[in-house]
């Protein structure tokens, strides 16, 4: 991390030394907190309290600021983490296989709108829901009622969840496993033929539908009947398929989505601890959401040019355009005057002095070089305020 401050000129990069020395930003990421330690006569705090106010206010800013579609997805996500943590996990078919389990609520094109995440078994049930009808219930307590479509996959499905969503006025669409309380047994032992589908209807309306393609595969569906429609895949050759599976297989892909754009750019470093890992994570999130929506409403743009625009924005909140920085050209200097470096002690080290411009500027860098000609012999950075003080003179 240190590399970003150095002078070397294969890593000279103004902009990092120009607006946070390094022992400073050192010194943030290592005290870095989200929250107060808890109370010492908690008998049992929350084992996610260091990190509970930013999923919080994650969670509640996306509810405030964005009513989302009809078509929405959940799935979960992994944040990569080997070391020790009483609720890590493994997820065989996922890119990061250890680490923090993020059960995610989203739009098809990637949009993250509710997250949960979890903390252990036993954590996230009740007596009266199973693990997953808890996860599903609770990122979706905010969007029930309102004739949502929502897609699942068949870690989550089966026909009680189904029954329960289409009482509260959301529909239910998804992969469903054999082994599911109340799955109708003709159906399961069916044997199909390669294109073949059988289907039945429980009395509440809802559908469940087994077709065979390369493998046979169990879906079901409280909004949509068992027709069978032609589809085309990327070659143009055309299949027919259950409108369930192919409604499933069109909207389904918005974790996916999320987690090829945060693949993109990742900010994570090994050496942190697991909540500033998550909450970094947070911070990801937050920018592919605002890319999203930004391009939802203006003109599409990539999401690197959206990246370097946001970080220009708050480095430059003041100026339109950023122009790029370039070497100070020192022969423009007075004559005689030439950063020099300072002396080292007896323990062969640097006696550093703090820079006269950045001083300033209410910013704390100390630096080795400093010019040997003027009265007081002002320590100055090498690049911009070596010029800049003497163009003052």
């Amino acid at each position: 991390m240190s590399d970003y401050w150095k002078i070397d000129k294969l890593l000279n990069l103004n902009c990092f030394r120009d607006f946070m020395s390094r022992n400073r930003y050192m010194l943030i990421t290592r005290a870095l907190h989200f929250s107060r330690n808890p109370d010492p006569d908690d008998p049992k705090p929350s084992r996610l309290y260091k990190i509970d106010p930013v999923l919080e206010c994650f969670n509640n800013r996306m509810l405030e600021v964005y009513k989302p579609s009809k078509q929405l997805s959940l799935d979960k996500s992994m944040v990569l983490w080997r070391g020790r943590l009483v609720f890590r996990q493994y997820i065989k078919n996922k890119r990061h296989k250890y680490g923090i389990k993020l059960y995610m609520l989203t739009e098809p094109n990637g949009l993250v709108l509710n997250i949960l995440i979890y903390s252990g078994q036993g954590t996230d049930s009740t007596p009266e829901q199973t693990h997953t009808e808890y996860v599903v219930y609770k990122l979706m307590e905010n969007y029930l009622d309102k004739g949502h479509s929502l897609f699942m996959d068949n870690y989550y499905n089966s026909s009680n969840l189904a029954q329960s969503l289409l009482q509260r006025k959301t529909y239910c669409t998804g992969t469903l496993r054999n082994n599911r309380k109340n799955n109708p047994k003709e159906i399961i032992s069916k044997k199909l033929k390669t294109g073949e589908s059988v289907c039945k209807y429980t009395k509440y309306g809802v559908c469940i539908v087994k077709w065979k393609d390369k493998r046979e595969v169990l879906a079901i569906s409280s909004e949509f009947k068992n027709e069978m429609i032609e589809v085309h895949n990327k070659y143009g050759e055309s299949k027919l398929k259950p409108l369930p599976i192919s409604e499933y297989n069109k909207f389904m892909s918005g974790i996916d989505r999320q987690d090829q754009m945060m693949s993109y750019y990742p900010c994570e470093r090994k050496t942190l601890r697991w909540y500033k890992k998550i909450g970094f994570h947070f911070l990801q999130i937050t920018l592919v959401n605002s890319y999203l929506l930004y391009c939802k409403n203006v003109k599409k743009i990539s999401y690197y040019d959206f990246r370097l625009s946001v970080i220009n924005s708050l480095l430059y909140p003041n100026k339109d355009t950023i122009s790029d920085s370039i070497q100070p050209p020192y022969s423009r200097l007075p004559q005689k005057h030439f950063p020099i470096k300072v002396d080292k002690n007896h323990k062969r080290r640097y006696i550093r002095k703090r820079c006269r411009i950045c001083a300033t500027k209410g910013k704390r860098v100390e630096t080795i070089y400093y010019c040997n000609k003027c009265e007081d012999q002002p320590g100055l950075c090498l690049e911009l305020c070596f010029e800049e003080y003497h163009s003052k003179m």
